[in-house]
């Protein structure tokens, strides 16, 4: 198993490697102009003004001169001069915002615990309640329980995500005040607030995702009920409680842990919409921001962070095969 995880950690890094080039490539070396941007946020714009500003990032360098130095800067930092204003940037450097002059990694650090929170949250909530409908339906299969179900979670799943989170915004917080101001607080500073002011975007989370998890652990829990582990299990007289939980639920879990390992980095990468239409100020929301003002190291150092992720996602998904079904052996 070590072996295995040695290996894939270098597939790993060599995959967000080759990723950034192709990040650097799409937002750096691609058709934009960030000394006309900069130039037009303050006066007397002129594209002498611009082409400075272009020169001080260095953007007229070699493209491997200029990629290498952004490259270097995540490990040793660098410092990024800005028309004739520099600015420190320590390691890991991911550039600095155009806007507001402050290093990404800071507005990382500032705005990554709302998405963080939200993403933990929202991925309990959906993952309880859509495994919990799955085995409850495979137990009832054909039933009309069961049918209800499966009926029920297609109906949901339908509905556009945005427009439920914007259903349960309008009703829930505007109109009858079931819930407060949806907004973020720190843990530290408050958990009971924190907890209160996260409840409805965890749910919607919740609800709109627990649907496909509801089928998926359905059809995996139907074909681990019918193997001839689980008869022989009830031949023994076993309990069927302990039937369904210690043995069937171990195995059907597997599908749905690759489902949810991607699901799961997805939410780490930017809950966009929940974050947009709730005001919360996680990075998906601030990548939203960031596009209309070609913000480009902040949107590079989303779409970067957001790969690294969904690669992490998928080493620690592949190890945990092999702690939850007994039956997988990595090699």
């Amino acid at each position: 198993m070590v072996g295995f995880v040695v290996r894939r950690l270098i597939s790993a890094v060599l995959v967000v490697w080759i990723t950034s080039m192709i990040v650097f490539a799409v937002f750096f070396y691609g058709p934009s102009d960030p000394g006309q941007t900069l130039c037009a946020q303050g006066t007397r714009c002129t594209p002498e003004k611009a082409e400075r500003i272009n020169e001080s990032l260095g953007f007229n360098d070699p493209v491997v001169s200029q990629y290498g130095e952004w490259l270097g800067g995540i490990f040793v930092g660098r410092e990024i001069t800005i028309g004739s204003s520099p600015i420190d940037c320590p390691a890991p450097c991911l550039g600095v915002s155009y806007r507001t002059r402050e290093p990404v990694t800071d507005i990382i650090k500032d705005r990554y615990p709302a998405t963080l929170s939200l993403a933990i949250g929202g991925a309990a909530v959906f993952l309880t309640v859509g495994v919990t409908l799955g085995v409850i339906a495979a137990r009832n299969r054909g039933t009309a329980l069961d049918k209800s179900m499966v009926g029920g979670s297609l109906v949901v799943s339908s509905i556009p995500y945005y427009l439920l989170a914007l259903l349960a915004f309008l009703y829930l917080v505007n109109k009858w005040g079931i819930f407060s101001s949806t907004s973020y607080e720190p843990f530290l500073d408050n958990p009971v607030a924190w907890a209160s002011a996260l409840l409805l975007p965890w749910l919607v989370i919740g609800l709109a995702n627990s649907t496909s998890y509801a089928r998926y652990s359905r059809g995996s829990m139907v074909e681990a009920l019918s193997e001839d582990y689980v008869r022989t299990a009830r031949a023994k007289g076993l309990r069927e409680r302990r039937i369904v939980f210690k043995h069937a639920l171990r195995a059907a879990i597997v599908p749905v842990v690759t489902i949810f390992g991607l699901d799961f980095s997805a939410l780490l990468a930017g809950t966009i919409f929940t974050e947009q239409i709730f005001g919360i100020d996680g990075m998906g929301r601030t990548a939203i921001l960031a596009i209309p003002l070609q913000n480009l190291p902040v949107i590079s150092a989303t779409v970067l962070i957001a790969s690294a992720l969904v690669v992490l996602a998928n080493l620690l998904v592949d190890v945990m095969y092999s702690v939850i079904d007994p039956r997988v052996r990595l090699t």
